[in-house]
This record gives structure tokens, C-alpha cells and sequence, in this order.
């Protein structure tokens, strides 16, 4: 048998914790001496000790640990439910490293106020480009909710191009526009001007017709309305993107979910110079590498005199 002390050692817990099982009935002592009232544990009793633990960890109170205890419950149950458990602890880390990094940039957004140089924005003319492309539906314009859904689309979009056949032929483009009230088609609005909050999502890699046709598939969006995406039945659409007339351009280094200190100065420099914005920015990423800090996206903005 071992003392209470020597049991808590090896069950990683306190004493004072045993005592607290004792006098609640959860864990008892396998013996306890009459005169001196020192409890006395058995190794087998490890296994209880870990089953109450465990069943703490996962949220239950004592006293349902003594009522799930009295059930028996068995060890697949059980690692089932620490597994669970398991998955939801991770989420709620990943939302917190989430919460985080936007508290990040909104800190660089205050410290950056007012630093962009005229020499870092270019106010010029797209070109009208073909994109493969899938989309998605995101809560708000906020990185915290364009970073969830157009990232598991890029993920797709380049494992359907690859099943396809079909290479880039330049880098990917994102474009965003409001998304249509129930019912109603999908028009492209100027950047929010009906007070929504919902977005379209556009996820795009640049191709060409060439590498579209090889693959089995027309490149039916570029003979219809530009700007309308078209299924290719390959899995994505693809769309004949018309080009911005006048962007004000910037280049903004480092991932995406830090965006809005460079997009905030971007808007000062737009208000400043005498333009207002025409609609939601486009997002070329020139390059994308593993390491998120190293990639160099470049923010078009499209713009008219105001």
C-alpha cells in the first residue's frame, strides 16, 4: 500500500485534493488507520484517480464524475469523450490564435497611422484577365472572416487545376463583391454601399484559353458577359475579368491577416489625394511562399475623382 503521500506523488495529484475525495465519497482509501487516521492507498486504485481526473478535465462537475463513475464507464467511452474534448480545446485555441493576431493588426494599424508614402501608391489601369476560379460566402469584409473561407478555397481551386491539367498561367487574383439578398441575382456593388455585411468570396488563379481547351473544357465565360463566372464542369468556373479603369495600388508585404494596417493607409492616402473608392479591392498575390511572412500581395483599389 502506499501512504497518501506517495499515492498523490504517483497520481500527479495534491493531498489535499485525496483528502477532498475522500470526504465527498469519490475516491475512498483502501484503508485507514483507526488510531492515527492516516489513509492508505492501493496501486490499483491509480485507475479511478485517473478516470476522476480525466472526466474533470472534460468539464463535469464531482459530482458528475461520481455518478458517470458509478456507470462504469468503459476506456473506449472514455477516450472517446477525451478525444472529443481533445477537438474542442484545438478549436478553441485556433479561434484564440485567431482573436490574437487581429488584435496584432489593429495594434501595427495604430502605430503605422499616417506613415504611407505617396511613393508607395501607384494609381493606374488593370488588365482584363481569364481566372479559374471557385467562391465562397464570408460573414464580413474583416480578415478575421475572408481568412476562413478564401483559404480552404485556394486549396481546392489549385487541387482541381492540377487534377485538370490546367497551369497557372500567372498568379492568383481575389475579388470580393456584396452578396445578393435572398432571391435576387449576384450584382457587384460599391464596396458595401447598402450597409450589408455578407461578401461574395471570389477565389482566381490567372489561365489562358489554351491550357482551358487541353483540359476538355470551353472557355464559355469569356464569350458571355464579362465578369459573369461560367462552370467549366471541371469543378470551377472560370470568368473573363474585366480590368479596373483606375486602381490606386499598393504593395503590402506579409500575410494577409495583417492586411489592415496597409489597406487603412492605403484609404488615407485615397481620401487625402482627392479620390474616393469605386468598390471592394482586388488582391493579386505575387508571391505566395510557405512563409507567410515573406509573401508580397499587391492591393488594387479601384478609384474615381471625388
Amino acid at each position: 500500500m502506499f501512504s497518501i503521500g506517495d499515492f498523490a506523488q504517483y497520481g500527479r495529484v495534491s493531498a489535499r485534493m485525496l483528502r477532498h475525495y475522500d470526504a465527498i465519497g469519490l475516491l475512498r482509501p483502501a484503508r485507514t488507520d483507526p488510531v492515527s487516521g492516516y489513509r492508505f492507498y492501493e496501486a490499483a486504485q491509480l485507475a479511478r484517480l485517473n478516470r476522476i481526473i480525466a472526466l474533470k478535465d472534460l468539464g463535469f462537475s464531482l459530482q458528475q464524475v461520481g455518478a458517470i463513475l458509478a456507470e462504469e464507464v468503459s476506456v473506449p467511452e472514455l477516450r472517446g469523450m477525451l478525444r472529443l474534448r481533445q477537438a474542442e480545446l484545438e478549436a478553441a485555441l485556433t479561434a484564440a490564435g485567431a482573436r490574437l493576431a487581429q488584435v496584432e493588426a489593429r495594434l501595427r494599424t495604430i502605430e503605422s497611422e499616417g506613415r504611407m508614402s505617396a511613393d508607395d501608391v501607384v494609381v493606374k489601369r488593370t488588365g482584363t484577365v481569364l481566372l479559374a476560379e471557385l467562391s465562397g460566402t464570408a460573414a464580413s469584409y474583416g480578415p478575421e472572416d475572408i481568412g476562413p473561407v478564401i483559404t480552404p478555397l485556394y486549396a481546392e481551386l489549385c487541387r482541381l487545376l492540377e487534377t485538370a491539367g490546367v497551369t497557372p498561367a500567372g498568379p492568383g487574383l481575389a475579388y470580393y463583391e456584396d452578396a445578393p439578398e435572398p432571391g435576387q441575382g449576384s450584382g457587384r456593388a460599391a464596396g458595401g454601399s447598402d450597409g450589408k455585411d455578407a461578401v461574395v468570396v471570389h477565389a482566381g488563379m490567372v489561365i489562358t484559353e489554351e491550357a482551358l481547351a487541353k483540359a476538355g473544357a470551353t472557355a464559355a465565360g469569356t464569350s458571355g458577359r464579362p465578369g459573369t463566372p461560367t462552370a467549366t464542369g471541371l469543378g470551377f468556373d472560370v470568368v473573363t475579368l474585366p480590368g479596373l479603369d483606375s486602381a490606386a495600388t499598393v504593395v503590402h508585404r506579409g500575410p494577409m491577416s495583417r492586411i489592415l494596417p496597409t489597406a487603412q493607409n492605403l484609404a488615407h492616402w485615397i481620401d487625402a489625394n482627392g479620390y474616393r473608392s469605386a468598390g471592394y479591392a482586388r488582391e493579386l498575390y505575387l508571391e505566395c511562399p510557405p512563409d507567410l511572412e515573406k509573401w508580397v500581395t499587391e492591393i488594387q483599389e479601384p478609384v474615381v475623382k471625388a
